[in-house]
């Protein structure tokens, strides 16, 4: 290689940074695209629009949410972890993103994504799961809701946001711990799932407290447990299962992703504003509104948690194996 070669090169990668050094320090210049990856109304929706505004104000540009279920949230999530690292594409996810490429290798196809594609910017809840069945069916408690389970194999139907989702892991938890059959019916979100048990299509669901606690506050679903270690602020009476002597707990948590290549200026532009909007009064009185509250982890501690998570994720769902 020539001297003038090895010069060229040199500028070209010099201009090239300070491209990208300009490129963070205006951003954000144009609206911002948050991807949910499931339908409205779950709980990746819930958290996902109060953080969005709050984040907006501080960011002074707008923030869309685009709702893209889909594969539990595979599509969505996919779809982000393949975008342009620009910081216009970011992703609210739940903790299914840490169990879907383990559910890939389990029924052998390609990985729609890898957690790797992705960079953590904020955790913003972590609530247990919540097992809800319709206020007018005939079972006032867990204990008679599983005695009826145990004698009826195969006839209480359960709904979910998609194989693997956040809401199809637990109930295989309490299958297996319970060693009884339930029949799975997997839909695009967690919203469709719940209209369902509202409209008598399914029987009985796992979900976060922010997708059923205004139905549990009108009397139309009724929560039996929950997946906790502990009571739940936001519903004193109903007991987790450790409780009641089943010894399995779930987290459903809520965070924000960008790309991997994100430059490191635009991640901390980012966080500064996820930041933000946990302190934010407006979002904290929406989230306390819809059943849950902000247990915040900034970007270090969110990625160890993500790693813990899919390390354990990675052996539950090894335990439950293939399933239809």
């Amino acid at each position: 290689m020539t001297h003038r070669s090895w010069i060229h090169i040199t500028l070209c990668a010099a201009l090239a940074c300070t491209g990208l050094s300009a490129l963070a320090q205006n951003y954000p210049t144009k609206p911002i695209t948050m991807v949910v990856p499931f339908p409205p109304g779950g709980v990746a929706d819930t958290v996902g629009r109060p953080v969005a505004e709050a984040m907006s104000r501080h960011l002074k540009q707008s923030i869309v949410v685009e709702n893209k279920g889909g594969a539990g949230g595979g599509i969505g999530m996919a779809q982000v972890a393949k975008s342009k690292g620009d910081g216009y594409t970011v992703l609210m996810s739940l903790s299914s993103l840490v169990v879907l490429p383990e559910a890939d290798k389990i029924l052998q196809r390609p990985p729609m994504f890898q957690v790797n594609q992705l960079k953590p910017i904020a955790r913003f809840t972590a609530d247990p799961t919540v097992l809800v069945v319709r206020s007018d069916s005939p079972w006032k408690t867990y204990a008679e809701f599983m005695a009826y389970v145990k004698s009826n194999p195969g006839k209480i139907s359960f709904g979910s946001s998609g194989n693997y989702g956040t809401m199809h892991v637990p109930m295989e938890q309490l299958k297996a711990a319970t060693s009884t059959f339930m029949l799975h019916v997997p839909y695009t979100g967690a919203g469709p799932a719940v209209l369902s048990l509202l409209g008598g299509q399914i029987e009985a669901l796992s979900t976060g407290p922010a997708s059923v606690k205004q139905h549990i506050a009108s009397g139309r679903l009724r929560a039996l447990a929950h997946w906790g270690d502990a009571r739940l602020a936001s519903m004193p009476t109903v007991p987790s299962f450790k409780e009641l002597g089943v010894p399995i707990q779930y987290s459903q948590w809520s965070g924000m992703f960008v790309p991997a290549d994100t430059p490191p200026a635009v991640v901390d532009s980012l966080r500064q504003a996820a930041k933000f909007a946990a302190q934010d009064p407006r979002a904290v009185a929406a989230l306390t509104a819809a059943g849950t509250s902000f247990m915040y982890q900034d970007a270090p501690e969110f990625e160890r948690f993500v790693q813990a998570d899919a390390k354990e994720m990675s052996a539950l769902v090894t335990r439950i194996g293939k399933v239809d």
